[in-house]
């Protein structure tokens, strides 16, 4: 157990203003490393869709820039606003490019990767585009790996398992 609760980690939203995973999501939250020229870049529309689909249930999407994999995320932070809003039409949040992995990782991701995916495996992150399922109170509930859609049956099931019916 960490001294530290995940919803109480210092963050930095992509415009430059201090927050909390708390303060971004009173309930679920998917919290996802991106990066604007990824062959996985298109996931940011079915991220927008859950966004919209369960918002109203009380799921935020959260997305991480990150330049960590092969320097797929260069743009500033006015650049990755404009390129998610025009290109994919993102109204989620969107925090300060972070490192994901190494040693300047930033503490939330310090956290979430303890939690292990489906085959049983914590540690770094593997590419673009993974993401951490957080339910309401700051538990990580489920970690799925970079290629599993956003969409996809075993995350849209995990969502709806821990939100309000």
């Amino acid at each position: 157990m960490t001294d530290t609760r995940l919803t109480d980690i210092e963050l930095t939203t992509l415009d430059g203003n201090p927050t909390t995973l708390a303060e971004l999501a009173d309930g679920a939250a998917l919290v996802v490393n991106v990066a604007s020229k990824c062959g996985l870049t298109p996931q940011y529309s079915a991220l927008e869709k859950l966004a919209q689909d369960y918002g109203d249930r009380g799921l935020t999407v959260i997305g991480v820039p990150c330049n960590q994999f092969m320097g797929q995320e260069p743009g500033g932070a006015e650049e990755i606003q404009t390129f998610c809003s025009t290109t994919y039409g993102v109204t989620f949040p969107l925090l300060a490019k972070t490192d994901v992995n190494g040693p300047g990782r930033h503490p939330l991701f310090t956290e979430l990767t303890k939690a292990a995916d489906a085959e049983g495996e914590a540690g770094d992150v593997q590419w673009n585009f993974e993401k951490f399922l957080v339910a309401p109170g700051g538990e990580v509930i489920k970690r799925f790996r970079p290629r599993t859609e956003p969409d996809a049956q075993e995350v849209v099931e995990a969502i709806e398992a821990v939100l309000p019916r």
